[in-house]
């Protein structure tokens, strides 16, 4: 939970209120950075749940406050966003299932290679502090093994 007090302390220092909302929105988001990453519906469920009168354009207030503060990272998973704690380190990856759209973190080592080709080919220093590869993830193309038996 190093992320989560990394980012209240954030909230303090650049001056914002460290209200019961804020902090809500903050825990739910910590305890999915684990494995997953959350929409902003979902967030909105858990917080109500935690705050029954917390209403979802407070959720969307302090998500996008996070963001700005850099306390978040909002990634494009589908066709929605979602949200997790900001790595900090600054780099953060993932896979991307087309089929199920789920998200699979992947380690920037990977990446590292692609970023010298990229920089010693062309003179190119890409951006990939955020970068999403999509593809089919190996639950999916399992089951559309199975399909394809099943014919």
């Amino acid at each position: 939970m190093i992320e989560h007090e990394k980012a209240i302390e954030t909230l303090r220092l650049k001056g914002h209120r460290l209200t019961p909302q804020r902090l809500i929105v903050l825990s739910i988001i910590a305890g999915a950075s684990g494995g997953g990453h959350m929409g902003v519906d979902e967030v909105y469920q858990a917080a109500k749940k935690a705050y029954p009168y917390m209403d979802i354009a407070t959720v969307y207030r302090t998500l996008h406050l996070f963001k700005g503060l850099g306390v978040v990272t909002e990634v494009a998973i589908g066709d929605r966003l979602h949200f997790e704690l900001t790595d900090p380190d600054g780099h953060h990856h993932h896979m991307v299932c087309r089929t199920c759209n789920g998200a699979f973190n992947l380690s920037p080592h990977y990446l590292a290679e692609f970023r010298d080709t990229l920089n010693k080919e062309f003179g190119f220093e890409p951006d990939l502090e955020h970068f999403a590869v999509s593809g089919v993830c190996a639950k999916c193309q399992g089951a559309n093994k199975e399909d394809e038996i099943r014919i």
